[in-house]
């Protein structure tokens, strides 16, 4: 495919000034398009978009400052380097001009080499940023894909379980992020879930989020033993890993003796509320290191029993270590309280209240990290 030419419009409504300008820069290697006045320069200036533009200020009608003023503020027309062209030559005047959006400024009566300079250093300049901006376009395009291809190994729904009742949120600090949940239900009946959360959230941690979940769905062997699982997931990271690490835990419900089964590798306690006690705790559950650095010799199994009405909070750092405006932690007790306070039995309803409280705590501060939150209503 050919290159485009690049175009310079020349606004100006004296003849003689546009056939001087012609003159000088007809060797340029540009195509060359002519205003008289700025009405005409700014419709030729919205159908062409040309690459230049070398304005005249002393214009009847729309003088150029005006001229300039409204590309500058045209979406389609914004980008398009400006050059004033005046006899003015007042301090006050090039300010104006240079306030309004014009990248530079060329005094007549004209010096041809001085105008030859100045058009290519901003021809060149304008080349390099439109380059580099549709090189972020790709970049943004890769990263859309990335990210939807991330999202798409999340489970596509949650299972509905007789006796439980479930709601997950998931968030990214930027594209793509280092955090995962999945679940899946087993022959019998019971139910495992899997909150992980891979170092960072960045390339890397994608990379090893993606291996998590090939990991976690490759080893059906393993779906009902939480230690079995992570001793699994862990002794293959170790082999390809190399310095990163992924902390999870893992957990396997029995819905028919309310039986929770747990293994957790540097993940947060998950949190139980007990409409019985009104009130949040979090539930111990003994721990071994993180995953990906090196083999466990054991893997400690914590079980506990639920009871109609619990509700269970699985979550990742990234909830808790969020930061406000001031740089302070949400911090656990202050997820504690929200979860001990949301006064329904709806899963959905109660992780909407955690996520308003940590959008008001946060305020106008961006996430830092990636959030996973998945709640379980015992029935």
């Amino acid at each position: 495919m050919d290159k485009r030419q690049e175009s310079i419009l020349l606004v100006d409504d004296q003849p003689a000034n546009l056939q001087v300008l012609s003159q000088t820069l007809e060797n340029i290697g540009c195509k060359l398009l002519f205003a008289k006045n700025g009405e005409s320069a700014l419709a030729i200036a919205q159908k062409v978009r040309p690459d230049l533009i070398l304005l005249d200020i002393m214009m009847p009608g729309i003088d150029g400052f005006e001229v300039c003023r409204r590309l500058k503020t045209n979406p389609d027309t914004q980008k398009i380097p400006v050059i004033f062209l005046s006899a003015l030559d007042e301090t006050r005047d090039k300010v104006r001009g240079l306030q309004l959006g014009a990248v530079d400024y060329v005094a007549k009566p004209f010096q041809p080499e001085e105008v030859i300079a100045r058009v290519n250093t901003h021809l060149m300049i304008h080349r390099l940023s439109t380059e580099v901006q549709m090189q972020r376009d790709e970049l943004e395009h890769e990263l859309q894909v990335v990210s939807q291809l991330q999202r798409n190994l999340l489970p596509e729904r949650l299972p509905e379980i007789n006796g439980l009742k479930l709601a997950v949120h998931y968030e990214t600090s930027r594209y793509t992020g280092g955090d995962y949940y999945d679940v899946a239900v087993l022959p019998d009946g019971r139910l495992a879930i899997l909150v992980a959360d891979a170092e960072g959230h960045s390339a890397p941690a994608t990379v090893m989020m993606a291996m998590t979940c090939a990991l976690f769905r490759s080893c059906s062997t393993c779906l009902g033993e939480p230690d079995q699982m992570l001793t699994y997931i862990n002794e293959n990271l170790c082999k390809v890993n190399r310095g990163s690490f992924v902390t999870a835990i893992y957990a396997v419900y029995d819905t028919h003796s309310r039986t929770l089964k747990m293994a957790r590798a540097g993940n947060p306690l998950p949190i139980r509320y007990k409409p019985s006690e009104k009130a949040a705790t979090e539930l111990s559950c003994e721990g071994v290191l993180i995953m990906g650095l090196e083999a466990y010799a054991e893997v400690p199994v914590t079980e506990v029993t639920l009871q109609p009405g619990d509700q269970l909070l699985f979550y990742t750092d990234g909830v808790t270590d969020r930061l406000n405006e001031d740089k302070k932690f949400y911090g656990t007790d202050r997820l504690l309280q929200q979860f001990g306070t949301a006064d329904s039995d709806d899963p959905a309803a109660i992780l909407k209240g955690i996520i308003d409280d940590l959008s008001r705590f946060a305020g106008h501060r961006p996430a830092d990290d990636d959030q996973a939150m998945l709640i379980i209503v015992v029935e």
